[in-house]
């Protein structure tokens, strides 16, 4: 199997019966309390962005279908510092939302296990705008 051939079979969404007609984005929301640099905050978007696709994929296919038809629609917003990522997830959870929280390695800038960026969706643009509306662009 060639590496072409074994990136589509890990990426490619299972085909599915649901469809969505709803318009469709991925959040990533950044913790601002740990000053990372932009190409730290880029890197963590990147993991958060990616783990939270390919898990999509999984629980979430028809969202995961529409986002890629409709040309995968981003967002990155900030938490305020001192905030938490905690009340985002528990909405998340209860809503049915896929997430992903990306915790740092601690190789550079950031101590291990640190709460870099938390991935909403892909999923319903409305359902995600009711959870991050009040957060500001970053």
């Amino acid at each position: 199997m060639g590496f072409r051939s074994f990136l589509h079979r890990l990426t490619a969404p299972r085909p599915s019966n649901k469809v969505t007609n709803a318009s469709v984005k991925l959040v990533c929301v950044v913790n601002q309390s740990l000053k990372m640099g932009k190409g730290k905050i880029a890197a963590q978007v990147g993991h958060a962005s990616v783990q939270a696709f390919l898990e999509a994929g999984v629980s979430h296919p028809s969202y995961v279908e529409a986002w890629l038809a409709s040309g995968q629609k981003k967002i990155c917003l900030k938490i305020p510092a001192g905030s938490s990522f905690e009340p985002l997830m528990k909405q998340a959870r209860e809503h049915e939302i896929p997430f992903h929280l990306v915790r740092d390695a601690g190789h550079t800038q950031i101590p291990k296990g640190s709460s870099t960026v938390l991935a909403l969706g892909p999923y319903d643009e409305s359902a995600l705008d009711g959870l991050t509306g009040h957060l500001k662009l970053l």
